[in-house]
């Protein structure tokens, strides 16, 4: 699409950090590209398949593996290299962030969603940001129905991982696991599940519990600057996402569940105050484990400590706002077949 507006839809969008007018251009194959707004671009096939994708990248502006993978995929279908066969939600989501290298400007993009970004007093960009993707959100997937609903909502976790690849598969309020998505992630790489315990703010509970599509935050491994990725880390995820776009019958490979290690969580550790600390090193792993009764983190007159026989931690940040989650404590678990579908 030489000359076209989109031929560098993210350098378009990170010069447009907050706000783009939409506009739309036509594929070679007579499908259309319609643009929403900054860094939300939608692909309407001529003749679409039965899934309706999203695909976000950027919540957090300084993960930049997912966000030029999902480049990689845009730019495979907008050249013709890559027929798009399924309609395809295209979201960057923090562009002004991404410009900063940082992981928010002011507020963690992706503990705003499912209205969370209406709640107190407090305003600023990317509490409108999160209002105008849910309404995005929305639209695409209301746009039908029938199809099959899907989000992969893709970064990089901010410290190294034991298990370099994982998912949050959000809460299903009692409802069963896919198989099918779970043979999906296996074979993209995605090794570790982590299963939520209940209701949250991210994107990916928002599209499963305001849609029920299938959804998922997923770590495809350590945040780098843009430019020292080593795409051949992501290659399996990439080839997955590109048969689910182009091919309408694909199906992941056949799946086993002892494929995938499982997780639930057992604790939440929340910040409340900058007494905040944990008793473990700044450097530790995701995955990391600890006995039972190991001191895990204090807070003024409060105490965390591993009750499990071993608990694991997940998304330790001493650092972030005061009432936010500091830390996920894990234990291993088990899926069984009826609890899946």
């Amino acid at each position: 699409m030489n000359g076209s507006r989109l031929d560098d839809f993210l350098a378009l969008s990170r010069a447009h950090p907050w706000e783009l007018a939409p506009f739309s251009e036509s594929l070679p194959d007579g499908g259309q590209v319609q643009v929403w707004d900054t860094g939300v671009l939608c692909i309407e096939p001529a003749v679409p398949g039965n899934r309706d994708l999203v695909l976000s990248c950027g919540i957090h502006g300084n993960e930049t593996a997912p966000i030029e993978l999902c480049e990689r995929l845009l730019n495979a279908i907008l050249s013709g290299r890559l027929t798009c066969r399924q309609r395809l939600l295209f979201i960057f989501g923090n562009p002004a962030a991404m410009n900063l290298g940082v992981r928010e400007v002011e507020e963690n993009l992706n503990r705003l969603f499912s209205g969370a970004h209406a709640r107190g007093e407090r305003r600023n960009h990317e509490r409108t940001r999160a209002a105008r993707l849910e309404q995005y959100v929305s639209r695409f997937f209301q746009a039908r129905d029938g199809a099959e609903r899907l989000h992969y909502d893709l970064h990089t976790a901010i410290r190294p991982s034991a298990y370099e690849k994982f998912a949050i598969y959000p809460f299903t309020h009692g409802a069963p696991y896919s198989r099918r998505q779970l043979a999906f992630l296996s074979s993209a790489g995605v090794d570790t599940i982590l299963l939520a315990h209940g209701p949250t703010t991210t994107f990916s509970y928002f599209s499963a519990h305001g849609f029920g599509a299938h959804a998922f935050t997923v770590e495809l491994g350590k945040v780098m600057p843009f430019g020292q990725n080593d795409a051949r880390r992501f290659a399996a995820m990439e080839q997955n996402l590109e048969q689910l776009i182009g091919d309408p019958d694909w199906q992941p490979p056949a799946f086993d569940l002892d494929q995938v290690r499982v997780f639930r969580v057992c604790q939440e550790i929340i910040k409340q105050s900058e007494q905040f600390c944990f008793h473990f090193s700044d450097g530790v792993a995701n995955f990391s484990a600890f006995p039972a009764g190991a001191r895990l983190a204090e807070d003024g007159e409060q105490q965390w400590f591993a009750r499990e026989p071993e608990e694991a931690v997940v998304f330790p940040n001493a650092g972030v706002a005061e009432g936010q989650r500091a830390a996920l404590m894990v234990a291993a678990t088990t899926l069984t077949a009826d609890m899946l579908v």
